[in-house]
């Protein structure tokens, strides 16, 4: 896996992102902080709910304007916060310095086009390229992303690829302007199992061969072991635990992450064995809980859990958790033992 530099790329601090419904005002984001460093893959990981691809779509202002309430926080991009620039600056942005990879590619792709047309408008309106250029780099970037025969590919339309081709596709366009940081939002969810390995090892191929910076979203924490180099855990619209991906898998501090991984499938285990799913449901996002967002599903909460938001212990320099668990005076509770890695 690539070097990481240590200086962050990308800097998202209290982030809080709400919005207006008939049924009254969503807090989607409710103060999320976290920052992605140069050369580095972060995963944000967490339920359907959990605000983690509001958060991804904040940082390209893909919210829908017209009911988007930015409520607080900053998006600070090469000195800049992206939450404050106008429309035509966030162009210069979107796709040539920050680009996005959404889950299905078929919704990303226009099936009246041909796929070379789609990748060579994208060189043409951001980099300037003659019609020849960009015949040639769109080639060069279906190539780049593993598709065979690209010329004769590049004629072809949406429909003429398979879910993994055309998420390549995708993939392709995305890098077509060399962006800086790329944000997978579940880029793997409407695939098989086997394609989305090939994705996630195509995804960290191009990292470490560009060394761009990478925020992969993702429900499922079992995708990210060979792919990351550190995790964020979002519960409720806030990051509750953040760490390398051995402190996630091997010393998870929060009971939610707990709950995460032992509904994990273990590689040694036989065909027959339950998943253990987390009881509950998450929380309603028009009326948020006033104390920890996992209280109420939390076979470990106590009475200040429910009413106070715990604050962040630290146990190295990247890891730390928002649980109420490890407060002094709180009682001392052990892991459950079916858990990835847990010792």
């Amino acid at each position: 896996m690539a070097t990481v530099n240590g200086e962050a790329i990308l800097s998202v601090d209290d982030l809080r992102i709400s919005f207006s419904t008939y049924a009254g005002e969503v807090q989607a984001v409710r103060g999320a902080t976290f920052d992605l460093r140069r050369g580095e893959t972060l995963a944000i990981v967490g339920e359907s709910g959990s605000g983690k691809s509001v958060a991804a779509r904040s940082i390209m202002r893909l919210n829908p304007e017209s009911n988007t309430i930015v409520r607080g926080g900053e998006i600070i991009f090469e000195g800049e916060d992206l939450l404050k620039l106008s429309e035509k600056r966030m162009l210069d942005i979107r796709g040539p310095k920050i680009a996005m990879v959404f889950q299905d590619p078929m919704t990303s792709l226009d099936p009246t086009m041909r796929v070379g047309r789609q990748i060579i408008e994208s060189l043409k309106q951001h980099l300037g390229m003659s019609g020849r250029q960009a015949a040639e780099r769109a080639a060069e970037l279906l190539e780049l992303v593993g598709i065979p025969h690209a010329e004769a590919r590049l004629k072809q339309y949406p429909h003429q690829f398979s879910g993994g081709m055309r998420q390549r596709v995708v993939i392709a366009i995305a890098l077509a302007c060399d962006p800086q940081v790329l944000i997978a939002d579940e880029p793997t969810t409407a695939l098989d199992v086997t394609i989305q390995a090939q994705i996630l090892e195509l995804l960290r191929e191009l990292q470490e061969r560009l060394g761009m910076s990478i925020v992969l979203i993702t429900h499922d924490l079992g995708v990210v072991a060979s792919t990351a180099h550190r995790i964020a855990v979002m519960y409720g619209g806030k990051i509750i635990e953040t760490g390398t991906v051995r402190e996630i898998f091997y010393t998870p501090q929060m009971p939610y992450t707990w709950g995460l991984l032992a509904s994990i499938p273990l590689p040694t285990a036989d065909r027959s064995q339950d998943l253990i799913p987390i009881p509950g449901t998450p929380p309603d996002a028009t009326d948020p809980p006033k104390g920890c967002p996992f209280a109420a599903r939390c076979p470990y909460a106590m009475r200040i859990c429910e009413d106070e938001v715990p604050g962040y212990t630290t146990f190295s320099d990247e890891h730390r958790a928002a649980c109420w668990l490890h407060h002094q005076m709180a009682p001392n509770v052990e892991r459950p033992a079916r858990i990835t890695g847990a010792k």
